[in-house]
């Protein structure tokens, strides 16, 4: 027989819920601990049921004891449901079982698609998320869809008409393809459950006792259970952190938002008011900060309410109250980790002292169990990870994007690195072989598309890594076999079947994972992240028949949209002591020391998301409770974790180099605190954040001076190019890293074609040209140039959105080209193009390249050099800083070119050939008058031979850019030299090179 009068207890947000309930139960049970196995205890989740566990483990003191058993209220077992009804009733109602979540998600996705209301099936497949999310609410709640009819469109705007239409027809038709599966809703089996285990304690309530704990009833079947629970004969409802100082006007105005509001819910569904719940008994209570208790009650108070704050005295709030609370703003989200971590780790000085990080925040969670690294210490986060994050889903993800990317650089390179990588190599040689696609292939503009493109950029590889091209060519062959299937599907353009793409992706996946002493299967899908990860594809195999056939262009959003929905969380902590959870794995737990980490507006509390199949307004007159709701729960949850006894608040005032919003809660406290003349203690924490600033700053700064190598003579460059010479006086640095070190810059992997390789393209199209008519220019010049323009972008493989830009400067040149190569030919034609040669001196060689070489009409010559970005300063030539022209006219001077005789230049000329501004094409005479070309050759010469004199001392350093006027535009060793750094010392003198 139920009991007429309930019983609810409270356990204050102060005290560590978990311990003082199991404390209380084990006082209870003292004289007989075997009593425990009879109670059923009532519990909000699985992990609050673990978190019980351990508690009871922890306050039994060694003595052996049967806990009690615990069923999660959302996980009612059918099973045990029958036996309750008892054999002999023979109605217990027939409770079909639930439809998966996916099968839902794709069923729905394909009524969404039909109706015309998504363009793919990858977008009908997210709106059907929200839509199963809009199922789940209305079910829960207990709402039926025939109020639909209540809703007038006409009252809504045209989209939202739209949606309700479709809301009408789709909900008319999902019941019958639920009832044709033979199967139900999650919500609604859950509501059955409840429903029948309320009937069957109502008809045979139990005998022994039950205790729900630490739920609030947040939807109608919960709460008619725990309102039954309170009246069975040994029934109990234990409440978290109900706030018995909230005035009641206060009380009766806290809405959806408001941390007490489920509880307000509750207890009006059982019937009693707050004078009814008494405190949980425990024979030795703690004392409790109750001047907390109030601050917080106080900064929470519903906004209707909030003009009391005027009256608050320092009797009402103390100095007491903020006892044991402290608040660390941090300048980012890193130093907020970094700080995190390190009162985690000081935590571990104090022997059995326990501590948690609780923020739902999952990036702050990450880099706070990547700081501990630093320690040595191991801490999953419970609030778990996307298995996309993990190794299996990343490398799913990583097999599907290589392929729908054509095998992208990047995306090549990151999936050949993974870890699980293998393609059933030798670690060895598949390390090796993805350094060299890495080193000779893949760095600089892409290569074309597909595994052909990969392999014509392999054959293409320099005479000099022949022995490297033939390894990367097998390496590609292997690769091939594995992956030619799924690519080429990829490739495609006819829809496919989505299991077909499935099952030759997952075979690809798993032969690429392979070894050469371990099958792919066992390596891919090993961990918990590999389990979670096969567990969902066999899942998606058994659902893919709900997939309509797809384009490939859909498959890998599609894959990245249900591999990002699973989350794995830990099956076990990885530390006694130290906790990482999220909001929902921190409730009814409880340490030592609690951290609220991501107190900015946006992360904590989160905002409700858009909801696309419901407006607000539509969702108040349907009967659904505002999105507010779940700003309630995480206000409940804020105010469990800030009534720890040691509370540490933290947030970044930037992220992402944004300034952030502080909570509404944190500026809730502010305003309260303020009001009675307080602060948020702060200030007992800045030491942390000097330590974390500490931890990685030097013993001693030693000052930065400029570099001045002073290799020996023997390894010392005995050739250089022409060019290379202008460094050697701008910056001899340079020289010493490139030559005596033998560093080069590498370039970016998949780099967009930039100004080198346009120079590049429109010498190849000059030189073409000329080299096709040295004397005499055709009538359609201009379109002959074209022709040979067009071919050099082909040749060099650009990408079309590239050729796009570079084109149409390149059509500018055209006619400016043109217009003065007839003025120029007048007086001069074309001798060679691109030719090389070498001169050496005293056991040195220069080398050049000029790009062309032109013989007057007086039987000179002339030295041309194209420029398609910056061209040097006459005055620059003249002084000797820009010695490119003057040292190839000494080089044909000493008829060092190949094939042509020793000779005397005229004119040394600049063609600047950028395609912009108002002049496209200029030509420009580096000689003049009063420096003639002999006389820039001759000072070229002595200046070349001084240098290679003064370089030829070892007591000659190779300083970096020891001029500073004279320094270069640009170099790739800067950052080696630590230019910055000595040069904010001030360290930038005039010593001669």
């Amino acid at each position: 027989m139920l009991r007429s009068k309930p019983l609810v207890y409270n356990i204050h947000a102060q005290k560590c819920f978990a311990d003082s309930f199991v404390q209380g139960l084990l006082d209870r049970a003292a004289d007989n601990p075997l009593a425990l196995s009879d109670y059923l205890l009532l519990v909000p989740s699985r992990r609050a049921a673990r978190t019980l566990r351990d508690a009871f483990l922890r306050l039994s003191g060694g003595v052996a004891i049967l806990p009690p058993r615990m069923q999660p209220l959302g996980d009612v077992d059918a099973d045990e449901i029958a036996l309750l009804w008892g054999a002999e009733a023979g109605d217990m109602p027939d409770i079909p079982p639930a439809i998966s979540p996916l099968e839902r998600q794709l069923l729905l996705a394909q009524l969404i698609q039909k109706a015309g209301t998504a363009e793919s099936f990858d977008q009908a497949v997210s709106l059907a998320r929200g839509l199963a999310h809009l199922l789940d609410e209305v079910q829960s709640e207990k709402i039926s869809f025939d109020q639909l009819a209540n809703l007038v469109p006409e009252e809504f705007a045209e989209h939202w008409q739209k949606t309700l239409t479709f809301l009408n027809i789709i909900t008319q038709v999902w019941p019958d393809i639920l009832a044709e599966r033979g199967v139900v809703d999650p919500a609604t089996r859950r509501n059955l459950l409840i429903e029948a285990q309320i009937a069957a304690w109502t008809k045979n309530p139990p005998q022994h006792p039950v205790i729900a704990v630490g739920s609030t009833g947040p939807i109608p079947a919960s709460r008619d259970l725990l309102k039954l629970v309170a009246h069975l004969p040994q029934g109990e409802v234990v409440l978290p952190g109900m706030d018995d100082m909230l005035d009641d006007d206060s009380w009766i105005a806290a809405g959806d938002d408001h941390p007490q509001h489920n509880i307000k819910n509750l207890l009006s569904a059982i019937g009693i008011g707050r004078e009814a719940v008494t405190v949980w008994p425990l024979k030795n209570a703690a004392l409790v900060n109750r001047p907390r208790h109030r601050l917080l009650s106080e900064a929470l108070r519903p906004a209707a309410t909030t003009e009391r704050w005027r009256n608050l005295t320092h009797q009402d709030i103390p100095f007491t109250s903020l006892d044991g609370l402290t608040r660390i703003d941090c300048a980012t989200p890193q130093e907020e980790a970094d700080v995190i971590a390190l009162i985690l780790r000081e935590t571990l000085e104090a022997p059995g002292k326990t501590a948690a990080l609780i923020t739902p925040d999952r990036r702050l969670g990450r880099r706070v169990a990547l700081s501990l690294r630093r320690w040595g210490i191991r801490i999953d986060d419970s609030g778990g990870q996307p298995v996309t994050d993990l190794p299996a889903g990343a490398f799913l993800m990583l097999t599907a994007e290589m392929a729908e990317e054509r095998m992208a650089p990047v995306t090549l390179l990151a999936l050949f690195k993974h870890p699980v990588m293998a393609a059933g190599m030798a670690a060895d040689e598949l390390r090796h072989a993805v350094y060299l696609l890495d080193q000779l292939v893949l760095r600089g503009p892409r290569p074309a598309e597909g595994l052909a493109g990969l392999r014509h950029s392999i054959e293409a590889l320099d005479e000099k890594h022949t022995g490297d091209k033939k390894r990367l060519i097998a390496w590609l062959d292997n690769v091939a076999g594995h992956i030619s299937h799924f690519t080429g599907m990829m490739a495609g353009r006819q829809e496919v079947s989505f299991r077909e793409m499935l099952e030759s992706h997952v075979r690809m996946a798993e032969a690429l994972a392979s070894t050469t002493d371990r099958a792919g299967a066992a390596r891919l899908w090993q961990g918990e992240a590999g389990d979670a990860a096969s567990d969902f594809m066999q899942d998606l195999f058994a659902a893919s028949g709900d997939v309509p056939p797809l384009s490939p262009a859909h498959y890998v959003s599609l894959l990245r949209m249900f591999l990002k929905s699973i989350t794995v969380r830990p099956r076990y902590g990885a530390h006694p002591r130290l906790s990482i959870l999220g909001q929902i794995e921190s409730r009814l737990y409880c340490a030592d020391r609690v951290i609220v980490g991501g107190m900015n507006e946006g992360t904590w509390p989160e905002l409700p998301a858009h909801d696309p199949w419901m407006s607000r307004p539509m969702r108040k007159k349907f009967g659904l409770p505002s999105p507010e709701r779940t700003i309630g729960l995480s206000a409940h949850d804020f105010v469990q974790a800030a009534s720890a006894s040691e509370t540490i608040i933290t947030r970044a005032l930037k992220v992402d180099g944004t300034p952030t919003v502080p909570a509404r809660w944190l500026l809730r406290l502010e305003a309260v605190l303020h009001a009675v003349g307080l602060e948020m203690p702060e200030s007992t924490a800045a030491h942390y954040r000097q330590w974390v600033r500490d931890l990685d700053k030097p013993a001693a700064i030693t000052p930065v001076v400029r570099p001045a190598p002073k290799p020996p003579v023997e390894a010392r460059p005995n050739k250089l190019s022409v060019t290379k010479i202008e460094t050697w006086m701008r910056d001899p640095y340079q020289i010493y890293a490139q030559y005596v070190l033998g560093l080069r810059a590498l370039d970016p992997v998949d780099a967009d074609p930039g100004g080198a390789e346009r120079g590049t393209f429109i010498h190849a199209a000059l030189e073409a040209f000329v080299q096709a008519y040295p004397d005499k220019l055709p009538t359609d010049a201009d379109e002959r140039l074209k022709v040979f323009g067009k071919k050099a972008l082909q040749d060099m493989r650009v990408p079309p959105e590239v050729e796009a830009f570079w084109w149409p400067r390149f059509e500018r040149i055209v006619p400016v080209f043109i217009e003065q190569e007839r003025s120029w030919r007048v007086q001069a034609k074309p001798l060679a193009t691109e030719v090389s040669g070498s001169w050496t001196f005293d056991d040195f060689t220069l080398t050049g390249k000029a790009d062309r070489i032109d013989k007057t009409s007086r039987g000179t010559y002339a030295i041309i050099d194209y420029k398609s970005g910056f061209v040097p300063e006459k005055g620059d030539v003249q002084q000797g800083l820009s010695p490119q022209l003057p040292l190839e006219a000494l080089m044909l001077e000493k008829g060092a070119f190949e094939k042509i005789p020793a000779a005397v230049t005229e004119a040394l000329i600049y063609w600047r050939v950028t395609g912009s501004g108002k002049n496209p094409v200029e030509r420009k005479d580096m000689s003049s008058d009063k420096f003639t070309v002999a006389q820039l050759t001759e000072e070229a010469e002595a200046g070349l031979r001084d240098l290679v004199t003064r370089f030829r001392d070892a007591d000659t350093a190779y300083l970096s850019q020891p001029r500073a006027a004279a320094k270069p535009k640009f170099s790739d060793y800067n950052h080696l030299a630590r230019v910055k750094e000595w040069g904010l010392s001030g360290d930038d003198g005039e010593e001669a090179a």
